[in-house]
C-alpha cells in the first residue's frame, strides 16, 4: 500500500477558540469545503461523516474521531471504502488574534500502481481542495 502526504496551512484573523468552534461544527463544513457537507461527534471515538460531491455522484468519506484536543487539535481516522488514513487539523494561536490552520492528511491510495497513477491527477486536486477551503474558512472571519 502507498501513503502519500498532503497539507495546507492558512492565518486566519481570529483566535484558535473561536475558530475551532467553527471548524469543529460539522455541518457548517460545507461554508468553507468546496461541494461537501458533513455531521458528526464532538470527542474521541465519535464518529464523522462527510458526502463531497454534486448531488448525487460523489463519495461519503466516513471517520473516527482520534484525537480531540480543543482548541488545538483534532485528527480523525478516515474509514471508509475510498479514502483510508488519518487526517488532522491543527491551530495555533499567533500574535495579534490571529491564528494559524493547518489541515494535514496521510492517504492511504488504493489500487496499488493503478493507485500511484491515480495520484498523478488527483494529488493536486486535494492539495488545491486544502488550500481553497482554509482560504474560505480565514474569509468567514474577516
Amino acid at each position: 500500500m502507498s501513503r502519500v502526504a498532503v497539507h495546507a496551512s492558512a492565518d486566519v484573523p481570529a483566535p484558535a477558540e473561536r475558530v475551532w468552534e467553527l471548524l469543529v461544527d460539522w455541518p457548517r463544513h460545507g461554508e468553507w469545503v468546496p461541494f461537501t457537507r458533513a455531521e458528526g461527534g464532538a470527542a474521541e471515538g465519535e464518529g464523522v461523516g462527510a458526502w463531497t460531491g454534486v448531488g448525487p455522484v460523489g463519495f461519503l468519506d466516513t471517520m473516527v474521531i482520534s484525537e480531540w484536543r480543543p482548541p488545538t487539535r483534532v485528527a480523525v481516522r478516515h474509514t471508509g471504502r475510498l479514502v483510508r488514513g488519518e487526517g488532522r487539523f491543527d491551530l495555533l494561536d499567533l500574535p495579534g488574534g490571529r491564528c494559524r490552520v493547518t489541515w494535514a492528511e496521510l492517504i492511504d491510495l488504493p489500487l496499488g500502481p493503478a493507485g500511484r497513477v491515480g495520484w498523478i491527477a488527483v494529488g493536486p486536486l486535494a492539495r488545491l481542495m486544502l488550500h481553497t477551503s482554509l482560504r474560505r474558512l480565514a474569509k468567514l472571519f474577516e
